[in-house]
């Protein structure tokens, strides 16, 4: 339990010598935030600001114009708005700075929550490099009609959107973790695209990041069609 409430607490996910001369640190309620960046031979360097979870979540806000307003981008679609050249080796060239100089974030700690859920994840729905997999996806308010992003990276994640979507009156203001009201803009299309496969930062739908059942995202309590049919067959 003492682990538990420790990793709760922002200051408590890492050690202070594992975050020790790590650039515009700052913890939240279950995330640290620090600046990142990834470097273009073209464009130069692309800042952000990266957000660690301890649920393995990895998230960036990209602030390499004044006027950019990607936020929530994984790595991997961090390092393709960047124009890096050789994509696809985000752990290699997104770098955090550290005592003053540019560090892969493979080289450091802030890595050690995705890489314990990947090994941990147990569900049948697997991108190509083990871990579950399940894409973003959106539900409609049914007060102003906007779409609202979902994030379903952990079971309690797919449960908020599974009762979202069974539940007709649901309104943006129900969203548990994000303060997000009717009054709040939509995201912009182009952020849409992004919905969180591994496989491709703008993939439409593969079997890397669609699944169709698994322990994550279906549950034993729900009497709903899908969640009945994938008990009765995992007890098959």
């Amino acid at each position: 339990m003492e682990n538990e409430v420790e990793r709760e607490s922002g200051s408590m996910i890492f050690s202070e010598e594992e975050l020790i001369e790590v650039s515009g640190l700052k913890k939240g309620r279950d995330f640290i935030e620090v600046t990142c960046g990834c470097t273009s031979h073209r464009y130069g360097d692309a800042v952000g600001r990266l957000r660690v979870f301890s649920n393995g979540d990895l998230e960036i806000t990209c602030e390499c114009t004044p006027g950019c307003n990607e936020d929530k981008l994984t790595p991997a679609a961090f390092e393709k708005h960047s124009g890096r050249e050789t994509a696809r080796k985000w752990k290699n060239n997104v770098w955090v700075i550290v005592d003053g100089e540019k560090v892969s974030l493979s080289k450091t700690a802030l890595l050690k929550y995705y890489n314990q859920a990947s090994k941990n994840a147990n569900g049948t729905n697997r991108s190509h490099n083990g871990r579950v997999c399940h894409r973003d996806e959106f539900v409609n308010c049914s007060s102003c009609n906007k779409e609202r992003r979902f994030r379903l990276r952990t079971k309690e994640e797919c449960r908020i959107h599974h009762d979202a979507l069974a539940d007709v009156n649901w309104k943006c203001s129900d969203l548990p973790y994000d303060r997000i009201t009717c009054d709040d803009e939509e995201e912009r299309a182009s952020r849409r695209v992004y919905r969180g496969c591994t496989r491709s930062p703008t993939c439409k739908g593969c079997t890397s990041c669609v699944c169709f059942g698994c322990e994550i995202c279906r549950f034993t309590d729900c009497s709903c069609q899908t969640c009945t049919d994938f008990t009765r067959n995992a007890r098959a």
